[in-house]
């Protein structure tokens, strides 16, 4: 078993697929299918499962990915500390986010600070972020949703009202307040499952034993806004939205009158992680920043 196959291996679980692995490490697919079966010889138990040209990461597969991606980033992390202790180069910080948007701000100030340094930035939902941080492929996730585990440091940033945006003209756009019940026959532009403001609009109609009629749903939350403008639905929208439209945007916004009906955005990074000078300064200017801001 070596550092490679090790390597090939991670990329394989990620993808579930020979042929995307394989494009992601530029090497041959047959290359790639021969490793794996040498490792999973070499081990005596199969880490996938087949249907023709499928594969699956089985249970003995997915107990062998924590513990790969526990050494292999144990292997990056040393290998950028060294890296950082030879003074070689200015340093990289990656971080996941959901939404990219609140990562200006906090990115301006860095590269007036640590000018070269190279930043890598992944959207990303709240289970894939895990992942990141887990093989190391980043050095924080700034999450909307909870994001815990004992291998895992957190160190919340901001705690944002959420309001209910309404496009012009509609019948509620003249209330400050509505109740969740109230929305039971309404139609909402939200993201798709996975991104927090469907979760939080699952949660809150919940409640209420109630399920949100979803007519329009994508990953590109920044456009939510506008679409709720152009009178596709209703949406649930972060009061710094409100903030950067001002009140007089092609939306009207009302308070929702419901518990907990807020976004939390949380800086997460591994416990045993090796954190960068570089990375030092992001975490502290993350807080600086998004703290101000919401003050």
């Amino acid at each position: 078993m070596d550092l490679l196959s090790l390597r090939y291996f991670q990329a394989v679980a990620r993808h579930q697929h020979i042929s995307r692995a394989a494009e992601e490490l530029r090497v041959a697919q047959p290359s790639v299918s021969r490793t794996i079966i040498r490792l999973e010889a070499e081990l005596g138990v199969p880490l996938f499962d087949r249907q023709g040209r499928r594969i699956r990461l089985n249970e003995h597969g997915a107990a062998f990915l924590r513990r790969v991606e526990r050494a292999l980033a144990e292997l990056d992390d040393a290998r950028r500390e060294m890296t950082d202790t030879a003074g070689d180069g200015p340093g990289r910080v990656a971080v996941a986010a959901e939404t990219l948007f609140q990562l200006a701000r906090v990115l301006a100030a860095f590269r007036v600070h640590r000018p070269g340094v190279k930043v890598r930035l992944f959207q990303a939902p709240v289970d894939s972020m895990r992942r990141h941080l887990r093989s190391a492929e980043v050095d924080f996730a700034l999450a909307s949703q909870p994001l815990t585990g004992s291998e895992l440091c957190s160190l919340e940033l901001v705690r944002e009202e959420v309001l209910l945006a309404v496009p012009p003209g509609h019948p509620l756009a003249g209330r400050e307040s509505v109740t969740v019940a109230e929305l039971a026959g309404e139609e909402f532009v939200s993201t798709r499952p996975g991104h927090w403001q469907r979760a939080l609009l699952e949660r809150l109609f919940a409640r209420e034993g109630l399920t949100p009629r979803v007519v329009c749903e994508g990953d590109e939350a920044g456009a939510t806004p506008e679409l709720i403008g152009a009178g596709l639905g209703i949406g649930l929208i972060p009061a710094i939205a409100r903030r950067a439209r001002g009140e007089h945007g092609p939306t009207a916004w009302l308070r929702l009158d419901a518990p907990d009906c807020h976004r939390t955005l949380t800086l997460v990074w591994r416990q045993d992680a090796y954190l960068s000078p570089a990375a030092r300064d992001f975490r502290r200017l993350a807080m600086e920043q998004l703290m101000l801001e919401e003050s």
